[in-house]
């Protein structure tokens, strides 16, 4: 019986090395990784844009949803680090892939190759480390409090983080803004190319359906861009005051 379980347990991790060695041993393997990090991480900042949308609701919808957030910390904390997973993962897939493919060809072409392929799908690199540059300033500012500490000594009427006050007097300075919108605007050029290739791994981006995928990728990253955007720029032009 005692043999029987071990050799089940050797079995089971035998099949979970071959996966991994599968997930990044491979070029196909780490752009299916590449590929389910980033959908998980497009219907964050999804959720993440509704729930920041409420600044425009008043501090008593934002405040609200802000305590409800906090109120289960160790979910909150999961998601925190789930999410930092997959970004680690998806920044390592991508420079792996890159590094594959520079050492596919250490000689470049003697005549420059005409491009067939969109700007932001061969810009996906840089605009990737510059998104994960404004994550690490964005947690710093308003999760952190490093930049600005007094942003989490705010409190509303209720005793709760004024997080609607917070976002009001982060987003008053035109660079922090700027930035933001900056980093909106390649995060979104990011997730334009990355959910048509999301659907072109699936198999459903073939010449019929090409045209509207690409629309419907282009699309769903405007939305997220004129989101997230809405509200620095609200905020300059004089909401909240």
């Amino acid at each position: 019986m005692v043999v029987a379980i071990v050799l089940d347990v050797q079995a089971r991790n035998t099949a979970h090395m071959k996966l991994i060695q599968q997930l990044f041993g491979t070029s196909l393997g780490k752009k299916f990784v590449m590929a389910a990090t980033g959908l998980a991480m497009f219907l964050f900042v999804i959720v993440h844009m509704l729930g920041n949308l409420q600044v425009f609701l008043g501090a008593e919808a934002l405040n609200r949803y802000a305590a409800f957030l906090k109120s289960v910390p160790e979910l909150l904390w999961f998601a925190r680090l789930g999410l930092l997973a997959m970004v680690v993962l998806h920044i390592y897939c991508a420079v792996k892939l890159a590094l594959e493919n520079r050492a596919a060809r250490p000689v470049p072409y003697a005549a420059p190759m005409p491009y067939q392929t969109s700007y932001a799908a061969r810009t996906m690199v840089w605009s990737g480390f510059i998104v994960f540059a404004f994550i690490v300033y964005h947690l710093l500012h308003f999760t952190l409090g490093v930049v600005d500490p007094t942003l989490l000594e705010l409190t509303d009427n209720a005793g709760r983080h004024d997080v609607h006050k917070m976002v009001l007097m982060g987003f008053s300075n035109p660079w922090v803004s700027g930035f933001y919108v900056l980093a909106m605007g390649m995060l979104c050029m990011h997730l334009s190319h990355g959910v048509s290739s999301f659907l072109q791994s699936l198999g459903l981006r073939n010449q019929d359906w090409k045209p509207w995928i690409d629309r419907l990728a282009v699309g769903s990253a405007l939305v997220v861009f004129i989101g997230n955007s809405s509200i620095p720029l609200a905020i300059l032009m004089g909401y909240g005051r």
